[in-house]
């Protein structure tokens, strides 16, 4: 299966994410699709919806101590469902669908997590740190909301003006 990454400002991002209801097929090859895609473009996670597949779905791969993301570290997320949340820390987030941008985001430090794998059995997962970060930014992709949407009145504002004029400098080179 061919995907390529929206990108920022493609309206599609914006779509709200269905749930998904067959565990099929063509689920597998969207989900094994999207891994190389991820790693390739040097991700830690990617929403269906940023593939220009908006069902309720993603993956991610944390790296380990050594910065690797082995495949057997591959968590696969479809419907997921957040039933607890504490604390809170700032991150600073990246996007591949906002590429070479990065900015600090609140998020909860940790939570718990319901979920379907691949074959529509039912999971829970406790998470914190980098994980519970990048679960909550790629749930908010199902949700049409970008990490950019959490910034500031003023901080949105120089977002725009800078990615404008790199957007413009990509397409002079």
């Amino acid at each position: 299966m061919k995907l390529s990454i929206v990108e920022y400002p493609d309206k599609r991002l914006r779509l709200k994410s269905k749930e998904v209801k067959n565990f099929d097929k063509k689920l597998h090859e969207l989900l094994d699709s999207m891994y190389p895609m991820m790693i390739d473009t040097n991700g830690i996670g990617l929403a269906s919806i940023q593939v220009n597949h908006p069902i309720k779905a993603l993956i991610l791969n944390i790296p380990d101590e050594d910065g690797e993301q082995p495949r057997e570290n591959l968590l696969e997320i479809i419907n997921p469902v957040v039933s607890h949340c504490e604390g809170e820390t700032v991150y600073q987030e990246g996007c591949l669908s906002v590429p070479k941008f990065y900015e600090d985001i609140t998020r909860y430090e940790t939570l718990t997590l319901n979920y379907q794998d691949r074959e529509g059995n039912t999971k829970t997962l406790e998470a914190d740190g980098l994980l519970s970060i990048a679960i909550q930014h790629e749930m908010d992709h199902l949700e049409g909301i970008l990490f950019i949407d959490k910034l500031s009145y003023a901080r949105r504002k120089k977002f725009e003006k800078e990615y404008k004029r790199m957007l413009k400098e990509r397409k002079s080179s």
